[in-house]
C-alpha cells in the first residue's frame, strides 16, 4: 500500500510510534470497499477515457480518507458498544495499554483527514466542497449514532420503542450516508460535478445503505465470525437490530414475552432462547424475501437515471452488496 503509507509519511513527521502503529492498526485492516469505490466510481463517470496518475492518485487519496474515517467511527464504536473484537482481532481499546487512549486515538484519526485533503486539494476548484461533504457526512453519522445509543439507555430499555421507521432512521444516518453516499460523491466532486444537481443518486445510494446494513443486521445473528471477522453482540447490546424488529411484528404474545424476558441480556442461554425464536420464526426467508425486492427495487431506480455513467457506478456498487456473506 505505497499510497497509505506515502500520506502516513507526510502527516506523522512529528507524532511518535504510538500514532504510527494505531494508524497502522486501524486503517488498512478491512474489506476497504468504500474506499476502493471512489476511484472504481470515477473510473466509470469517465466513461472508459485513460485516467491520468494524478487522477488516479487524487482518488485514491480521497478513499483513504473515506477508510481514516471509517476507523475514526469504528475506534469509537467499539467502545460505546462493549465490542470484543473487529476484523479478526482486539478491538482496538482492548489491545493492551490502550485502554481509553483509544478516545484520543479516534480524535487523531479524524483529524488527520482535513490534513489530507490541505495537502493534497487545497488549489482544486471543489475543495470547500470537499470539506462540506465529509463536515455534513460526519454530522450525519453521528447522529445516527446518538439515536442508536439513546434507544440503548441502561434502565430505560424498552422494545416497544423498536420499530420499522425506528430502525429505518437508524441506519440511513448512521451507515447510509457514509458508506454509500459519501464515495460516489466524492468521485462526482473529482468529475465537476454540482452534487446539488444529483439529489436521485442520493436518495439510490441511502436506500443501497439501508439494504446493507439490514444485511449487516442478519450477519450479526446468522453469519460465521470466522468470516465476517467479529462476533455479533447486537442481542446481547440491545440494538434496534432489523431482526428484532421484525421478530415483533410478527411473534404472538408469549413469543413477545420471551423477547422482553432475554433480549439485551449478556448471559449465553437468553441469546440462545432469541435466536431460537428469530428462528421459529423463519426470520432467514423473511430476510431472503427482504433482499430480494430490495434488488429489484434499486436495479429500477437506477435505471431510471439518465447518464448510462452513472447507471454503471450505482450498479456497481450494488454489485458489490448483493447476497454478500461478510
Amino acid at each position: 500500500m505505497p499510497l497509505l503509507r506515502s500520506l502516513l509519511a507526510q502527516i506523522l513527521f512529528s507524532l511518535p510510534i504510538w500514532d504510527s502503529f494505531m494508524l497502522d492498526y486501524n486503517v488498512p485492516g478491512g474489506k476497504l470497499n468504500r474506499g476502493l469505490s471512489v476511484i472504481d466510481s470515477y473510473r466509470l463517470l469517465k466513461e472508459g477515457k485513460d485516467l491520468t496518475k494524478d487522477e488516479i492518485f487524487l482518488a485514491c487519496t480521497l478513499g483513504w480518507c473515506i477508510e481514516w474515517l471509517q476507523a475514526y467511527f469504528l475506534v469509537l464504536d467499539d467502545i460505546m458498544d462493549d465490542s470484543h473484537t473487529r476484523r479478526g482481532q482486539p478491538c482496538w481499546y482492548r489491545v493492551e495499554k490502550v485502554g481509553m487512549i483509544a478516545v484520543n486515538d479516534g480524535i487523531l484519526l479524524r483529524n488527520h483527514i482535513p490534513r489530507i485533503l490541505k495537502n493534497h486539494f487545497r488549489e482544486k476548484p471543489y475543495y470547500v466542497d470537499l470539506l462540506d461533504l465529509f463536515n455534513e457526512v460526519e454530522f450525519q453519522t453521528a447522529s445516527g449514532q446518538m439515536i442508536d445509543l439513546i434507544t440503548t439507555l441502561e434502565g430505560e430499555k424498552d422494545l416497544s420503542k423498536y420499530t420499522l421507521p425506528v430502525h429505518r432512521r437508524i441506519v440511513q444516518y448512521k451507515t447510509a450516508y457514509y458508506s454509500f453516499y459519501l464515495p460516489v460523491a466524492c468521485a462526482l466532486l473529482m468529475a465537476g460535478e454540482n452534487l446539488d444537481n444529483h439529489a436521485l443518486v442520493k436518495n439510490v445510494l441511502v436506500e443501497m445503505g439501508i439494504y446493507f446494513q439490514v444485511q449487516d443486521d442478519y450477519l450479526d445473528c446468522f453469519g460465521d465470525p470466522e468470516v465476517i471477522g467479529k462476533i455479533g453482540t447486537d442481542i446481547e447490546d440491545f440494538k434496534c437490530s432489523w431482526l428484532v424488529v421484525q421478530a415483533l411484528e410478527r411473534a404472538n404474545s408469549d413469543q413477545k414475552k420471551l423477547l422482553y424476558e432475554n433480549y439485551g441480556k449478556k448471559d449465553k442461554a437468553s441469546v440462545e432462547q432469541v435466536k431460537k425464536l428469530y428462528h421459529d420464526l423463519d426470520l432467514k426467508g423473511v430476510f431472503a424475501e427482504f433482499e430480494s425486492k430490495s434488488y429489484e427495487k434499486l436495479v429500477s431506480s437506477i435505471e431510471d437515471h439518465p447518464s448510462k455513467a452513472v447507471q454503471a457506478v450505482l450498479k456497481s456498487f450494488l454489485g458489490k452488496i448483493y447476497k454478500r456473506q461478510k
